[in-house]
C-alpha cells in the first residue's frame, strides 16, 4: 500500500500551514492553538475558538468531502484527514463531531428537514453538537443504555441520564440515543434525537477527570422531542451510533500529536542531565526512545489504514477500532515513559520549582487515561477487532 501523499495533496498540506502560521499572528492565538491542552486541544469550546472554526469555515475547509448538493466539495476524504493531523499538530479544534459523524450521518440517513435545518450551520461553524451516549449502567456496553423515550402524540418525553458527555457544557444541540422499544432486543430498540442544549428539562453538572478535563452529566426531566428531531428511522439507532462512533474516531484520533509530543520528549532528554551527563546517551533511554519510535510509525501507518479504508467507500469499523487502540495506548506508554526517565523530577506538576517542561509530562501522564476510555475504552476496541476483523466468537 503506497502512503505517500501527491502533489496536491501537499500543496493543500501547504495552504493550511500557511493559514495557520496567519492565524498565529491573533492576538487569541495561544488560546486557539494550545497543545498543552491534551486531548481537549480539539474543542471549541471558548469564543475564540469558535472565532478559529468560523474562519475555518470561510476558508472553505469545512465539509470538504460533502456532496456538492449539501453545500460540500466533493473532495476526497484524505484533505479532512489533512486538514486534521494540521490542525491537531499545533492544538487547535478539530472540525470534529458535527462535520464527520453528525454532519455524514445527517446525509446519510437523516430527513431533508434535519439535513435543511442543520447542514448549512455545520458548514458555517455557526453550531456545535455534544454527544449523549454513554450512561451510568451503560459505558463500555452502549447498548444497554436506559434513557427512555416515551412516544406521545406529537414525538416522545425523555427521561433519564447520560453520563461523561465532554461538550454538554458548551455545546448547542446534543446528539443523544435513547430506548424507544423496550421489548425489542437492546441493539433494535434505540432511536437517535436531537435536543436543544437550552432545553429547560436539561440540567448539566460537571465531572472533572484526573487530568483536568471537564466531562459532564446530564440529566433529562420530561424532555419533550418532537418527531421532526429523530434521526432516520425509529428504532434504528444503533446503526447510526455505530457509523457515528466510527467516523468521530477517523475525524479526531490524529497522530500529528503524538509526533509532536514524541519530538519533544525527545528534545527534553537532550537538555536533561543526570550525573553530567545527557539523559539521551544512556542506553536504556535509548532503548526505550528507539521502541516508542518505531510504534509511533506502526500508528502512523495503522491511522493511514483507516483512511484508505474510508476512500474506497467503506465505514472503517475495525480499521477504526485498530488505530484508536494503538494510539492511545501509545500515548500513555509514552507519558509513562517520560515520568520513568525523567526520574522524580517528572512527577513535578505545572507551576512547581524545577519541573521539567513545566510539569508538562505529570500533566501528560493523568490527560492521557482519558484518551483510552472516551470514544469507546481500549476494552471496547478490542472486541471490535477481536469479533468483526478476526471473527473470534463471544466467550
Amino acid at each position: 500500500m503506497n502512503f505517500d501523499f501527491s502533489v496536491e495533496e501537499h500543496a493543500f498540506i501547504a495552504g493550511v500551514r500557511e493559514f495557520l502560521r496567519a492565524e498565529r499572528e491573533r492576538p487569541d492565538a495561544d488560546d486557539v492553538m494550545n497543545l498543552g491542552r491534551e486531548a481537549d486541544a480539539q474543542l471549541a469550546d471558548t469564543p475564540a475558538r469558535r472565532g478559529f472554526m468560523r474562519r475555518l469555515a470561510d476558508a472553505g475547509y469545512l465539509g470538504m468531502s460533502w456532496d456538492s448538493e449539501y453545500g460540500g466539495q466533493e473532495r476526497s476524504g484524505v484533505f479532512d484527514y489533512l486538514l486534521n493531523e494540521e490542525l491537531a499538530s499545533v492544538g487547535a479544534p478539530l472540525i470534529g463531531k458535527g462535520v464527520g459523524c453528525i454532519g455524514k450521518t445527517l446525509i446519510a440517513h437523516g430527513s431533508e428537514r434535519l439535513k435543511r435545518e442543520f447542514l448549512p450551520q455545520i458548514l458555517r461553524a455557526d453550531i456545535e453538537f455534544a454527544l449523549g451516549y454513554s450512561e451510568p449502567s451503560a459505558g463500555s456496553d452502549l447498548a444497554s443504555l436506559r434513557l427512555r423515550a416515551t412516544p406521545v402524540e406529537d414525538g416522545w418525553i425523555l427521561d433519564g441520564q447520560k453520563m461523561w458527555t465532554t461538550s454538554a457544557h458548551f455545546a448547542d444541540w446534543y446528539w443523544v440515543a435513547a430506548r424507544t422499544d423496550t421489548t425489542a432486543p437492546k441493539h433494535k430498540g434505540i432511536s437517535v434525537f436531537l435536543v436543544p442544549m437550552h432545553h429547560p428539562g436539561l440540567s448539566v453538572t460537571e465531572v472533572k477527570t484526573m487530568g483536568g478535563h471537564r466531562t459532564n452529566q446530564v440529566f433529562f426531566d420530561n424532555v419533550h422531542v418532537s418527531r421532526d428531531y429523530l434521526v432516520g428511522q425509529e428504532n434504528r439507532g444503533w446503526t447510526y451510533v455505530c457509523e457515528a462512533l466510527d467516523y468521530e474516531r477517523f475525524t479526531m484520533f490524529t497522530v500529528g500529536p503524538l509526533r509532536v509530543k514524541f519530538e519533544a520528549l525527545v528534545e527534553l532528554l537532550r537538555i536533561t542531565h543526570r550525573d553530567g551527563e545527557p539523559l539521551c546517551r544512556l542506553p536504556a533511554v535509548r532503548e526505550r526512545i528507539a521502541a516508542l519510535s518505531t510504534e509511533l510509525e506502526a500508528a502512523t501507518v495503522l491511522q493511514r489504514r483507516v483512511i484508505a479504508a474510508a476512500m474506497k467507500g467503506h465505514v472503517p469499523t475495525v480499521e477504526a477500532a485498530m488505530y484508536k487502540l494503538c494510539g492511545t495506548e501509545l500515548g500513555r506508554r509514552m507519558a509513562d515513559a517520560a515520568l520513568e526517565m525523567l526520574g522524580p523530577e517528572g512527577l513535578l506538576a505545572h507551576g512547581a520549582p524545577g519541573a521539567p517542561a513545566d510539569g508538562k509530562w505529570e500533566h501528560s501522564w493523568r490527560a492521557t487515561v482519558v484518551d483510552t476510555i472516551g470514544g469507546g475504552s481500549s476494552e471496547v476496541q478490542k472486541n471490535i477487532i477481536a469479533r468483526r476483523g478476526l471473527g473470534l466468537p463471544l466467550a
